[in-house]
């Protein structure tokens, strides 16, 4: 790695390492984002200890799932450059953590024990207007019985159930953990936010329902935007015109939502023909999901 190789660059002393910061530490500005924070670590404090002092500074606002990499302003070049390798702090400084734009630990992989299910809205009144709402039923009672069949945990919203009715009764929700009313577009809601929180490892969710520019859209937004993998089910979420529907599925898509179907969903979460639940999905999808008019799009 050619930060490895850097020379650590002259840092001007600036008065020491008494500035304000306790005998036997030194002044340190950590800078995150558009923060930037002064504390102080130990005299000869590495990386690791770097990486402690920012978690407590700003652990709130800090991605896990992320690689970052830290940084130090170098004088000499007037700006920051890579941390070299066996960086000790000896005097003042500033230091800044960088986030990668490459997510570590997702890429679109799936595992049971990371991931939950989320329905939205595929409630009685949108019977009539989504388009498709038959096919996207039948396709979202599919995902339910992989859940079931796989131990996933599944949320489920209805919107406005007052005016709007509740959940299709072609949906069936034995099992799932929540059923919650809301009048927000976005599932992430503050009690869908709990119920996460109580979900060890989430990594992912599955998300399909009604509507795709609507509540689908902003529901993926949201959860992306707390560092949660999104997968959207193209052929279990429709909305009122073909046009919002492929259109959000586009603008999704290129912001790094994945874009899959039902059946390789199911597929990739058993992952081997080995696995114990293999013969019940297989079963479950031997028959192909109907396409819902997403090929008259293609």
């Amino acid at each position: 790695m050619a930060a490895a190789e850097l020379a650590v660059p002259a840092l001007p002393h600036s008065g020491g390492a008494g500035a304000g910061a306790p005998s036997g530490t030194v002044p340190v500005l950590f800078c995150f984002s558009v923060f930037a924070r002064p504390s102080s670590v130990p005299h000869g404090a590495g990386y690791e200890l770097l990486i402690q002092k920012f978690l407590s500074l700003y652990g709130d606002q800090i991605d896990m799932h992320r690689k970052f990499v830290v940084q130090l302003f170098a004088e000499e070049w007037g700006q920051y450059v890579d941390l070299p390798k066996g960086f000790a702090v000896s005097e003042r400084c500033k230091v800044r953590l960088v986030p990668l734009q490459i997510q570590l630990t997702t890429l679109g992989n799936l595992t049971p024990s990371s991931t939950v299910f989320f329905c939205c809205d595929m409630q009685e009144r949108f019977r009539p207007a989504i388009k498709y709402f038959g096919d996207i039923i039948s396709v979202g009672q599919r995902l339910l019985q992989g859940a079931r069949m796989l131990g996933i945990p599944v949320i489920v919203t209805e919107q406005y159930p007052k005016g709007l009715g509740s959940t299709v009764q072609e949906i069936d929700l034995t099992g799932v953990k929540l059923v919650l009313p809301k009048t927000k577009f976005s599932m992430v809601i503050p009690e869908v936010e709990a119920a996460l929180a109580e979900i060890p490892g989430v990594r992912s969710v599955v998300l399909f329902g009604v509507e795709t520019h609507v509540c689908i859209q902003q529901t993926a937004l949201e959860l992306v935007g707390r560092g949660i993998e999104v997968h959207i089910v193209a052929d279990a979420t429709s909305s009122r015109s073909m046009m919002d529907r492929m259109f959000a599925l586009e603008r999704l898509a290129r912001t790094g939502i994945i874009v899959t179907t039902s059946e390789a969903v199911l597929l990739q979460l058993v992952a081997d023909k080995d696995h114990p639940k293999f013969k019940e999905i297989q079963n479950l999808i031997k028959a192909s999901a109907p396409e819902s008019g997403l090929l008259s799009k293609v």
